[in-house]
């Protein structure tokens, strides 16, 4: 019997670097407010209450559009979904460089999240379609530890950048690429291989689905009735929250403030975080899939990332090789949360699986987008009338209260994961 005509590896990757390529702008706009932080408080007058709420106007958003995102990519397909959210993000990037007060700036920046909230489930879509099922957690994997490149340019390289050119500059540039990105997935993207006369790897399924109202409330209330649903909402929020919380806002400020260190510095450190979350995400995967277990590695990557994280905000005075020490350590705990997407997705039936991603991410988004303003009202409630070159100073014992967010949220996610339903790495079927 002949061999099914799957598609060769090169076009199934070409497809998904086109996703990537936009997940890749997403973390950089993740991550421009840490290193941005003390222009923008100059430029817009604003304080850590603001600013915590300028950063997560990103997540709003995000947050907002992701069960739309999950059902969208279930019945009109990955490629309509991303071309038009670059479109959208290239539009925000240049209200965001242009605006004169931070109410234009957040309104960029909302635009920017909604756009962006479609990329990452799209990624999960055509992963299912262009890739074997059992290849799952090792490619999205790879493509977060390449997503999160993003976030690592956002560091020490766009410090540099901001220093030559000024922060507006940059972002308008970054707009201008996004919108090329748009048509270039519009040409050469296809939802499924059977578009380009290939063998899907999901041929029972077509690309997309009619939808209606209807359907949308069935797709919903079917995910809703499976435990995992619910406890993969918190638990990646309880992995990634702190993480994009520290490195997309608050620590390069702690970092400057209380080592000392230069702002490109801090932002290099900060990268160690990012660097280690990418590469430890295929070696984790791998891991799984070997094991043929999800809930023990989760619960073991909660663990660590607690155990590194209380030194980091709460020890003083450490020196530089044990900061990046643990840096290493909680980014490479973090990376898990690709076990808990595979997890998610195996939780329901297949047909389900954009829904209930975007659902999962949904909740891993929440983490910041709950986190970065609410440490930014404790920092403004504890400050002491400090400034700086006007930008305002938050003593250490201010940092310390508004961390315990932090460690509150890894605790809970430690509780509720023991309630989750192991999937032995097998998709639930109909």
């Amino acid at each position: 019997m002949d061999r099914p005509n799957y598609p060769p590896a090169y076009q199934s990757w070409i497809t998904l670097f086109l996703g990537i390529a936009f997940y890749f702008s997403g973390f950089f706009h993740r991550m421009v407010t840490a290193v941005m932080a003390d222009q923008l408080m100059v430029d817009f007058d604003i304080g850590a209450a603001a600013l915590g709420n300028f950063s997560s106007f990103y997540y709003y958003s995000y947050v907002a559009v992701q069960i739309p995102t999950g059902i969208l990519a279930d019945h009109w397909g990955p490629r309509k979904l991303l071309s038009a959210g670059t479109l959208l993000s290239g539009f925000g990037a240049f209200i965001f460089a242009s605006a004169a007060s931070i109410h234009m700036a957040n309104l960029g920046r909302l635009i920017i999240g909604a756009s962006i909230g479609v990329a990452w489930v799209s990624i999960l879509k055509l992963t299912t379609r262009w890739f074997k099922s059992n290849h799952f957690t090792v490619v999205t994997g790879i493509a977060l530890c390449l997503g999160i490149l993003g976030a690592i340019s956002a560091g020490a390289p766009l410090r540099l950048l901001m220093d030559i050119f000024g922060w507006r500059s940059v972002i308008f540039g970054v707009g201008t690429m996004t919108l090329l990105l748009s048509l270039l997935i519009w040409i050469f993207m296809r939802d499924d291989p059977t578009q380009k006369g290939y063998v899907s790897y999901v041929p029972a399924i077509t690309c997309s689905k009619p939808m209606s109202k209807a359907s949308i409330i069935r797709d919903l209330s079917k995910i809703f009735r499976y435990r995992n649903t619910w406890i993969l909402i918190i638990v990646p929020a309880s992995l990634m929250g702190p993480l994009l919380t520290f490195t997309g806002l608050w620590g390069v400020p702690y970092l400057t403030t209380h080592y000392h260190l230069s702002p490109v510095k801090s932002a290099t450190l900060i990268s160690i975080l990012l660097i280690t979350c990418a590469l430890g995400g295929p070696i984790l995967g791998v891991l799984s899939e070997k094991t043929g277990r999800r809930k023990p590695i989760l619960f073991l990557a909660l663990c660590i990332s607690l155990i590194g994280w209380l030194p980091i905000l709460y020890l003083k005075d450490m020196p530089l090789w044990l900061i990046i020490v643990l840096f290493s350590l909680v980014g490479l705990a973090s990376s898990a949360i690709v076990i808990g997407m595979a997890f998610v997705k195996e939780s329901v039936p297949v047909t389900l699986a954009g829904t209930v991603s975007g659902v999962s991410n949904m909740g891993m988004e929440m983490g910041p987008m709950i986190l970065q303003p609410a440490i930014g009202l404790i920092l403004a409630w504890r400050w002491d009338g400090l400034t700086e070159n006007g930008i305002r100073i938050y003593n250490l014992n201010a940092y310390h209260t508004a961390f315990g967010l932090m460690i509150g949220l890894i605790f809970l996610g430690m509780l509720i994961i023991h309630f989750a339903k192991e999937t032995y790495c097998q998709q639930l079927k109909e």
